[in-house]
């Protein structure tokens, strides 16, 4: 897995490669938006042409270590191939997940030789104007990404981060992924701890709800009763887990997967040789799977679905992704649901029982919407944004799973609970309070592991109409395109990172025709 790639990353750094950029590379070996890997000062560094200007940067992705060289360089940035981290090749400065800056060096060019210099101190943004304090209510990916970019965009005023689950912003994609299979260590999940915040000035408050926004008075307060006055405010309160109607649901034994203390629980419980059910076939569901699996934990999956998956990714992936499970050992029950969950056991509603030591609910969430619509904003299957995040009050932004907003690509107003796709809009939001950076216009992106498969989905589509197909799953090179009326809305790679990357880019440039022959 790609996590496991970190872990070599970060304790047994792979050895360098390429040609030595101290010493120089000639010119005319580098075309334009082909990255060169070498290294330089003992470390891996890429020099890339760009719209005829040569950038050195680090050539790892600050996320997980991803090979930036095998990325995708399109106006000006590089893309990582892995996760779909984007960094600016003059200051560094990244988009999510790629929220710390990477290193860039000192180019020259010395009579058509080009070599790397000295590594520049860390972009520093001129101090930019903005709203006369900020408050951020909800510690998840969008509320981080959001102070941060603030503050690497030169914001200097007051910042108020109110995170309400401990310990803060995490890596949540891991809580299902390796670190729930144990393959990467606790401390990796935390994605910023108090005293970065601190450093960058933040006041980070962990553990005191917010109770009611008054919009009027432009304040928020505590559980504690406390008042924080904002003169913009950040709503990004995500999503909670849902639970099912039935008896049993809220057991002891019975678990749903959204925080650090969740995962937590389900490791403390996932002991060898013991019986899982998990219910439901979505993503969550079988990461969590594959991830008990890796545990040797025995695994039940209970969904309604006829193949998993399906509804996202259509039949052919979804039974290709259950091949991978049944492979390992997981064993299903499609098209079946739960009528009660007693202790030790689930029933189902053909009367079959299933052993079951713990069970994992991977049914779906619902978006955290109260505190909105108590204080009077526009809510329609989420809190109604506009193209700059705005919310229907004057100041007030909204984004990650509870945003509800335009979608440029489709044309549809659309609502997506992607990690990144909460990075990406807090990130948006920073740059809209601070007048910089247009619309929001991000592609949606997220990626998910099935043992040693990854599968990496861009754009959204809830419904279609065709399947456009390239390469062949056997092959382990495999691209679906969901076409609606003629235009691809999403698209899935399995074994093809470049592709991914491709697709993005074409429909981050509005290109519909280069969509669909990329898939082809």
């Amino acid at each position: 897995m790609r996590t496991a790639y970190r872990a070599l990353t970060m304790s047994d750094p792979a050895p360098l490669t390429g040609p030595d950029l101290d010493k120089g590379v000639p010119a005319s070996s580098l075309a334009e938006g082909k990255p060169l890997l070498g290294h330089a000062g003992g470390e891996a560094v890429m020099l890339v042409k760009a719209e005829g200007k040569v950038y050195a940067t680090a050539a790892t992705c600050s996320h997980y270590g991803g090979p930036l060289a095998e990325g995708l360089v399109v106006g000006g940035k590089v893309h990582c191939p892995w996760h779909h981290a984007c960094f600016d090749l003059e200051t560094g400065l990244g988009l999510g997940p790629g929220l710390t800056p990477i290193a860039c060096f000192d180019v020259v060019d010395q009579g058509g030789l080009v070599s790397v210099r000295k590594k520049r101190d860390p972009y520093q943004a001129k101090p930019a104007p903005g709203p006369s304090s900020v408050v951020i209510v909800g510690g998840g990916a969008a509320g981080a990404a959001c102070a941060e970019t603030l503050r690497r965009h030169g914001y200097q005023g007051p910042i108020t981060l109110l995170a309400n689950e401990p310990p803060g912003p995490v890596d949540r994609p891991n809580l299902s992924k390796d670190y729930l299979a144990g393959n990467a260590p606790e401390e990796w999940i935390p994605l910023r701890d108090a005293a970065f915040y601190q450093e960058i000035k933040v006041d980070f408050v962990l553990g005191d709800a917010v109770t009611s926004i008054d919009t009027k008075a432009r304040s928020v307060t505590l559980a504690n009763g406390k008042t924080v006055s904002y003169g913009a405010l950040l709503l990004a309160t995500g999503s909670e887990a849902r639970r099912l109607p039935i008896a049993g649901a809220d057991g002891p034994h019975v678990y749903t997967l959204r925080t650090l203390a969740d995962s937590r629980a389900i490791i403390a419980n996932a002991k060898e040789g013991t019986q899982a059910v998990v219910i439901g076939s979505s993503f969550i569901g079988l990461e969590v799977a594959a991830s008990l699996r890796a545990r040797n934990v025995r695994v039940e999956v209970v969904s309604t679905d006829a193949a998993p998956l399906a509804r996202i990714v259509g039949d052919k992936i979804g039974t290709f992704v259950r091949s991978l499970h049944e492979a390992k050992g997981v064993k299903f029950h499609l098209g079946r649901k739960p009528v009660k969950i007693g202790q030790g056991v689930v029933e189902l509603d053909d009367g079959t029982s299933l052993a079951a030591d713990l069970v994992v609910l991977g049914v779906g969430v619902h978006p955290r919407t109260a505190l909105a619509e108590a204080a009077g904003l526009d809510v329609a299957h989420g809190v109604v944004v506009d193209q700059h995040l705005r919310t229907s009050a004057s100041d007030v932004y909204a984004a990650g799973d509870i945003a509800s907003y335009p979608d440029p690509w489709s044309g549809a107003r659309v609502r997506i609970e992607h990690w990144m796709v909460a990075e990406r809009q807090g990130q948006g939001v920073a740059r809209a309070m601070l007048g910089i950076g247009g619309p929001y216009r991000d592609v949606p992106f997220f990626w998910s592991a099935h043992y040693e498969t990854t599968l990496n989905y861009v754009g959204h589509a809830e419904g279609w109409d065709n399947i456009l197909e390239g390469g062949s799953l056997e092959s382990g090179r495999y691209v679906a395109g969901f076409e609606r009326r003629g235009k691809v809305l999403a698209a899935v790679t399995v074994g093809d990172d470049h592709r991914s990357l491709e697709i993005e880019a074409a429909m981050q440039a509005g290109d519909a025709a280069k969509v669909a022959s990329l898939i082809r």
